[in-house]
């Protein structure tokens, strides 16, 4: 039975949950074989090549926007370059459903930033209640593991809070300087991409890239679900969503990803996620959930 009209922004929904989801356990499998940095160059690569087709059918690009290319080259930065890296080495470092619930706190960091810079945004005892119970969530996320001290997940968690608070600084960013541009979503994104893509090219080393095309499962999952999929649909889906539903309802697809993560490490991949964990995810999400309160 064809689905009708209304209920496709509710599938795009859920499709980019589930999406976004899966992505960690497809840089965890890439991580096994190539570099953090090779992993992101191949994630943008073949994320820009869908949103750059679809930016250009759609006739939204334009020589003029060439004039904003500053705000492009930090969106770039922030948004995509370190943004990915640092989910990337956390990828590398922590189980992939760990990971996963971590990105659930992405907007707590990005509540930080708008409260410092952005003179509208109120810090309220509500939404203060909501950063310190999400903090704590990471921090048990954090906890040390096993009898050895030293065996820690603390520096996977360092990478995501540090890919956390870029895409964090990003939103606070496009808010002030990009948006006011009104420059069509589809363009921003291509020029966003293009712009990280030819930073990570100078930067990625050769040295063994190609490792990742022996394994079939490994190499189809990063280039068609972390990069076609998790990187060039999910910012087509994102900003149908945002059209369809609006900014506020978008949003609240972030509290999706870090279940799909949980289930996929703990369900298909057996991974020895801990009751700790989820009890820590519970946390960040009623953190998280607080901060949409007035």
């Amino acid at each position: 039975m064809k689905p009708q009209p209304n209920s496709l922004p509710l599938l795009a929904f859920c499709l980019l949950g589930a999406i976004w989801g899966s992505n960690f356990i497809y840089m965890k499998l890439a991580v096994e074989l190539i570099t953090p940095t090779q992993v992101v160059f191949f994630r943008v690569l073949f994320g820009f090549i869908p949103v750059a087709i679809y930016a250009y059918l759609s006739d939204t690009l334009s020589w003029t926007h060439l004039k904003h290319s500053g705000h492009f080259l930090i969106m770039a930065l922030l948004a995509t370059a370190l943004y990915y890296y640092g989910f990337a080495m956390a990828a590398a470092l922590l189980l992939s459903g760990v990971a996963g619930a971590l990105s659930g706190a992405i907007p707590l960091f990005t509540f930080l930033l708008a409260v410092l810079f952005i003179a509208e945004e109120k810090a309220t005892r509500l939404k203060i209640a909501g950063v310190l119970i999400g903090f704590v969530g990471v921090v048990m996320i954090g906890r040390p593991s096993g009898d050895d001290l030293m065996s820690t997940n603390l520096e996977g968690v360092f990478y995501m809070v540090a890919g956390s608070l870029s895409v964090g600084a990003s939103f606070v960013y496009a808010k002030r300087y990009v948006i006011p541009l009104k420059i069509p979503p589809a363009a921003l994104t291509t020029y966003q991409l293009g712009l990280g893509l030819l930073l990570l090219a100078l930067f990625t080393s050769h040295d063994g890239i190609t490792n990742i095309f022996t394994d079939t499962h490994a190499s189809a999952g990063l280039i068609v679900g972390l990069g076609l999929l998790g990187t060039g649909l999910a910012y087509i889906l994102y900003y149908y969503i945002v059209e369809q539903l609006g900014a506020i309802s978008a949003s609240s697809v972030t509290y999706i990803p870090p279940v799909v993560a949980l289930l996929i490490g703990a369900l298909i991949v057996g991974e020895p996620i801990e009751l700790a964990d989820y009890g820590a995810t519970l946390l960040i999400f009623t953190g998280v959930f607080l901060l949409k309160k007035k």
